[in-house]
């Protein structure tokens, strides 16, 4: 089989990582499979951020566990790192390209032997203040919505099995 479309059927969200930080030479490889992600009329209007630093990582866990309303429980599954996609306001496919982008990262994550998941409310955390400093400390100008964050690790224990996947989501019109 293809090893792409190996890698799309083969591919997982993983809820329980290792504590350990994936390699530079991974995670770069990662975010280069992110930037090439197809967008709308080629605009590039998305944008990563790699947040490993212990510090910052606990900041997006409070104010993402708050905004779920999970209490104490770690929303990132205990991944080391993630990288947040962001995408201009004004872009007309905003969600859509940031989307693709998280496609890419989790695709790429998996090729490269690390699990990922899809962690949502990036939104809500990037419309506060608190987190549009962290923008404004980074000298990022113009007005960015959060897409996901895309939590990745080295997995710990199995790969879940494939669900079974559904009848009736196919039509051929000829």
């Amino acid at each position: 089989m293809n090893e792409v479309l190996k890698a799309l059927k083969e591919r997982r969200s993983i809820r329980r990582f290792k504590d350990r930080m994936p390699e530079d030479e991974l995670i770069d490889q990662i975010v280069e499979a992110g930037l090439y992600a197809a967008n709308g009329k080629g605009l590039q209007a998305t944008m990563m951020i790699v947040v490993r630093n212990k510090e910052l990582r606990e900041k997006f866990v409070k104010a993402n566990a708050q905004i779920g309303g999970y209490g104490d429980v770690d929303p990132f599954y205990g991944a080391p790192m993630f990288i947040v996609v962001l995408s201009r306001k004004d872009n007309p496919n905003c969600r859509y390209d940031g989307a693709l982008v998280m496609g890419n990262l989790m695709l790429a994550a998996h090729s490269l032997g690390l699990g990922s998941i899809w962690i949502n409310r990036a939104r809500q955390e990037f419309e506060t203040d608190e987190f549009k400093k962290i923008l404004e400390d980074l000298k990022i100008e113009g007005e960015w919505e959060g897409v996901g964050h895309c939590a990745i690790g080295y997995i710990d224990g199995e790969v879940p099995p494939a669900a079974a996947r559904k009848d009736g989501r196919v039509y051929y019109i000829d």
